[in-house]
């Protein structure tokens, strides 16, 4: 079991030992891909004694969309993904930051890459977790040559395990040539997003993000930083962005249930701005990790109390 795991998971229909949540090496999934995840967070507030789910509702229904869009074979609903998550948490007597996995799969042990007549399964973990990347002190970051597939390739709305090949391939790419992470550009050329994140820039004073079509996933962190920037007075914009916006943006900053809102200081050698995280930037994350931890009262219907 690893280190940072509590000691259940959900894993054929019940709550077991996480030590005792294993599937077969003839797994279908594991052979193919043929299967979809969620990445939630919980934020433990210790002056409130609460766990709180960030957009436990929404996570859950992303994921059941994900498994109508790839035909996977399982009857469950965005309600029961909910309770479950609860009842594990609370079964592990989780009192700090956590980040769950669940994991809707094709459990059968048979041959033949296809979603349809393949049984499938869910399984849910849970990891101690702060930190994914670095969010105070800046990222370096490179374009990767790794290029974002297409909706029409693999469906960029659903997190099919599969597609994270592509993610793999950038990242590494991004690492070992010294970088923190990689940022995609789509097939047109645009940008997209970084290996598992969102990509917002700022230019004077209104902000960017790419869109839907540039082959992002429609980010749940992305949908509240956009609310809290209009929130807070600021213009978004949706639309496609060029990759020499990148070099001449004031601000550059990820989002994501990851990375949370970490900025960027850097992207192929050139520093963005004056190095620093952009007031932009730095007012939106402070928001942000309020919110996730209960101290906003304007967002409070993000958060599910588990406790």
């Amino acid at each position: 079991m690893a280190q940072n795991s509590f000691p259940y998971t959900y894993f054929e229909g019940k709550i077991v030992p996480s030590a005792d949540a294993k599937v077969s090496v003839q797994t279908h999934a594991l052979q193919y891909g043929t299967a979809v995840f969620g990445g939630i967070r919980g934020y433990y507030n210790e002056a409130k004694k609460n766990l709180y789910v960030f957009r436990l509702p929404e996570h859950c229904k992303r994921l059941v969309n994900s498994t109508k869009i790839m035909q996977l074979q399982i009857q469950i609903t965005p309600e029961e993904i909910q309770s479950i998550i609860l009842d594990l948490l609370r079964k592990n007597e989780a009192k700090q930051n956590v980040y769950l996995r669940p994991f809707i799969y094709t459990s059968a042990l048979q041959l033949s890459p296809r979603f349809h007549d393949v049984k499938a399964d869910i399984t849910i973990y849970a990891l101690k977790l702060d930190d994914y990347l670095d969010t105070q002190n800046g990222l370096t970051t490179m374009v990767s040559s790794w290029q974002r597939f297409s909706d029409n390739q693999i469906p960029t709305l659903s997190k099919v395990s599969g597609g994270y090949v592509n993610s793999a391939l950038a990242k590494s790419e991004a690492v070992q040539n010294g970088m923190d992470e990689a940022i995609f550009l789509d097939a047109r050329g645009f940008v997209s997003e970084g290996s598992a994140e969102n990509l917002f820039i700022v230019r004077d004073g209104v902000i960017h993000t790419p869109t839907i079509p540039s082959s992002i996933l429609e980010g749940i962190t992305r949908r509240s930083i956009i609310q809290i920037a209009k929130d807070l007075g600021y213009q978004v914009i949706e639309r496609d962005i060029a990759r020499s916006e990148l070099y001449i943006a004031d601000e550059l900053f990820f989002s994501g249930t990851g990375v949370q809102v970490a900025w960027v200081k850097e992207v192929d050698r050139r520093v963005i701005g004056n190095g620093n995280i952009g007031p932009i930037t730095k007012k939106i994350q402070s928001i942000f990790f309020e919110a996730v931890r209960g101290e906003q009262s304007n967002y409070m219907s993000w958060l599910t109390p588990v406790y």
